[in-house]
């Protein structure tokens, strides 16, 4: 009887420890993210457990998130707080024991497949305050010595009730903190209007600000064309870059808020019959909810349309109404302003674009003599490198005394004079010109100046002439103007993302089509992958037959670039399966590609001689982009990406490891991934849970476990027979079973060819 009485004190006591230290520790920190991690460190290592993690409610979403760091970053994770362990603990609010989690139907399979984590076993018990509101879920994964018992899971729950004071108290400064720069970012914005001056700009910064004041998901404003009588804009939320719309300032939900002068709020959009819904088809994108404001000027017009969609959440409320009608009524001035400076400047540009076009020098002299403009034909003829050198000075300093008769003429000028086949002197060369010399006269007849046409006629224009004949009219400039050859030959080195891509059996394709059907089959498919290529910023580099060499990160470098060169692999197979289908359609033959992708040092430049030069790069990293393409054929692979670009990616993919090798001319293993995010249930049916199968069969296969790695890769091919890396490994096995390993086993395959 003691003995219990002693067990329950011991207890009792190290309760009490526990909750104290949770007060202790939780009081030192600073903000929400780390009081999280101040509590999952607790709680995991008090129950001994490998892994924690703490969900939050969001009510507005019905989500639970948890945030993880990343660098210096975070992001967070979010999921349904109905689905999974979590949220059925939550919406149960009832901790739960799991001994075995692939055995229990409530477990998601899929987040150990992306993670590459094995979860085991599984504790969760909900995150209560002292009055017993729930606010989160707190979950702990395999238990490092035994099983999880009821003790544990009344320790966890303990811990977070003690904890959810000062979690619940870290969200609201988060929440008043966030609402604080969202006030902040308005009065800013507010601010910037008076000095912005351009148009685009000006509207990027409304969009972004109503975009986060609102908390929704798009924002758009339109600006009203008197001359057309359109609405249109070239920024939005969720809108490329180039793209413009314009509709009549009459039609749609935006069209009847303008005429109107009245808002519109509308929680369901598909039940209006003012909704059009082809603008969703056209993009993708599904409209819940919509408010629409109209944008007045200081006179009480009616100058635009603010339009915001899908209000997260829920729909948009009263309190959001008079949060964008005060901030369109404060930046409707800046908008006319910015209109006004737009349409300015447009017209300069115009009158711009056209004297640089021009093959004539253009200059403009006030009455004192003093040039004012001068184009860009007037800078080559007259021989000046820069325009300051000649703005701000007198024609005599610039034409010299050797052009007297120019200058007389300037001087005296009342009226237009031509002068055909003349002669100039610039730099003691003499160029055959036509000049046209004619006065500036303003509104009330006042002279302003003089303006001087010089079209050169010289036998260097008329050789540039011919040239242009026959080659490219900028590579003729190129060549009558010579360059420094120190900056064409100059190169960087920089990291890059290299991918290569192959045309699959292209021997068999060129004996089955013959010359012109292969070369129109090429340029066809090629079409294609050029345009996946340049639509995620990369740049093709060169065509090597029926192979292409892309780079990502050079010249103009992303934070992004591995992602890009994946999401551009992967878009390259969707879409030659489109392309293979229609082939289909036409009785034609398909064509099929691998690809290899490596993040590495590169070297990049204008590469060649002085008479043909190529911008390239060079570099192991490119070498072994290539020797990863060539691999992809003994693996089935469509896609593989080196170690290092699978460390580069940011965004998560469905991959799994193929092999750590050492390539042909390398004496280090370098890791190989499979990329298989293409696929879909036709192609690949459950992907999901071959890829787990797979995962620990190579597992077993590093650890030299022959057997089990055997029987693990069957069970690959009994969901998918046609997986030809399993049965790759399977060979593998078989060969190991009767060659083993001399030495210690390192998993390493290597590669007897390129």
């Amino acid at each position: 009887m003691a003995d219990k009485k002693d067990t329950k004190s011991k207890r009792t006591s190290r309760f009490a420890e526990m909750l104290l230290q949770v007060t202790n520790d939780l009081a030192k920190t600073k903000s929400l993210d780390e009081a999280l991690e101040v509590l999952v460190k607790i709680t995991t290592s008090t129950i001994g457990a490998e892994r924690g993690t703490i969900f939050l409610n969001d009510a507005s979403t019905g989500e639970l998130y948890s945030r993880i760091a990343q660098g210096n970053f975070r992001r967070e994770i979010r999921i349904l707080n109905t689905k999974g362990v979590a949220g059925w603990v939550f919406t149960q609010d009832e901790g739960v024991i799991i001994h075995d989690a692939y055995k229990d139907e409530r477990f998601n399979k899929a987040v150990d497949v992306r993670t590459g984590f094995r979860t085991k076993s599984i504790l969760c018990a909900p995150l209560r305050t002292v009055s017993g509101e729930e606010i989160g879920v707190s979950q702990i994964l395999n238990k490092i010595d035994g099983e999880f018992e009821q003790e544990d899971l009344d320790l966890l729950e303990a811990m977070t009730e003690q904890a959810a004071i000062a979690i619940q108290g870290n969200i609201i400064v988060e929440q008043i903190e966030a609402a604080r720069k969202q006030e902040l970012e308005f009065l800013d914005v507010v601010s910037q209007v008076s000095s912005e001056l351009e148009l685009t700009p000006l509207l990027q910064k409304i969009i972004t600000t109503i975009s986060t004041m609102l908390d929704c998901e798009r924002a758009t404003l339109f600006i009203n064309d008197e001359k057309t009588n359109e609405l249109y804009t070239e920024v939005g939320e969720g809108l490329d870059e180039k793209s413009v719309i314009k509709f009549p300032n009459h039609l749609g939900i935006a069209g009847t808020v303008f005429t109107s002068g009245k808002p519109v709020n509308i929680p369901h959009a598909y039940a209006d019959l003012r909704f059009n819904p082809s603008f969703d088809k056209q993009t993708g994108f599904f409209t819940r909810s919509i408010l629409c404001m109209p944008v007045f000027n200081k006179e009480g017009k009616t100058i635009g349309v603010s339009q915001v969609l899908n209000k997260r959440g829920g729909s948009f409320n009263a309190e959001d109404e008079k949060r964008l009608a005060a901030f369109t009524s404060q930046i409707s001035m800046g908008i006319e302003n910015a209109k006004l400076f737009d349409d300015v400047q447009n017209q300069k540009n115009y009158s711009e674009s056209i004297l640089s076009s021009m093959h004539d020098a253009v200059l403009t002299l006030d009455e004192t003599g003093i040039i004012r403009t001068c184009n860009t034909a007037g800078l080559r003829i007259l021989k000046s490198p820069i325009l300051s050198d000649i703005l701000g000075k007198k024609a005599s300093d610039v034409l010299t005394e050797s052009n007297s008769w120019l200058l007389q003429k300037l001087d005296s000028m009342e009226e237009q004079e031509d002068f055909l086949d003349a002669e100039i002197k610039i730099e003691d060369e003499t160029l055959s010109v036509n000049v046209s010399v004619m006065p500036l006269v303003g509104q009330k007849k006042e002279s302003l100046g003089v303006m001087l046409m010089i079209e050169d006629i010289s036998s260097e224009k008329r050789m540039k002439s011919t040239m242009s004949r026959y080659m490219d009219p900028e590579l003729a400039d190129q060549l009558m103007m010579g360059g420094d050859g120190n900056d064409i030959m100059g190169g960087k080195q920089s990291v890059g993302t290299v991918l290569f891509s192959d045309v699959r059996s292209f021997t068999t394709i060129t004996e089955e089509l013959g010359a012109q059907g292969t070369v129109k089959l090429l340029n066809e498919y090629f079409t294609i992958m050029v345009d996946c290529i340049t639509d995620e910023g990369g740049m093709l580099d060169k065509f090597i037959g029926d192979a292409m060499m892309c780079i990502f990160g050079t010249p103009v470098p992303h934070d992004d670039d591995p992602d890009r060169a994946v999401r551009a692999a992967i878009r390259m197979m969707t879409d030659l399966i489109v392309f293979n289908d229609k082939r289909a359609t036409e009785g034609k033959m398909p064509i099929d590609h691998g690809m290899g992708i490596n993040t590495d040092s590169i070297v990049s430049g204008n590469i060649g001689s002085p008479k043909r030069m190529d911008y390239t790069v060079i570099g192991d990293g490119v070498n072994l982009a290539a020797r990863i393409e060539s691999a992809c054929k003994q693996y089935g692979a469509h896609i593989l990406i080196s170690e290092f670009t699978q460390k580069a990616v940011k965004a998560t993919y469905r991959t799994r490891q193929v092999d750590y090798m050492i390539v042909k001319g390398k004496t280090v293993p370098v890791g190989v991934y499979e990329v298989l995010d293409f696929h879909d249930d036709k192609s690949y049916p459950n992907l999901a849970d071959a890829l787990g199968v797979f995962n620990e069969g190579y597992r077993s296969w590093t650890d030299g476990k022959w057997d089990q790695a055997i029987k693990l890769f069957k069970n690959v091919q009994k969901i998918n027979p046609a997986d030809k890396a399993a049965q790759l490994y399977l060979d593998r096995c078989a060969h190991m079973k009767k060659n083993p390993p001399k030495g210690d086993w390192s998993g390493v395959w290597v590669m007897t060819t390129k």
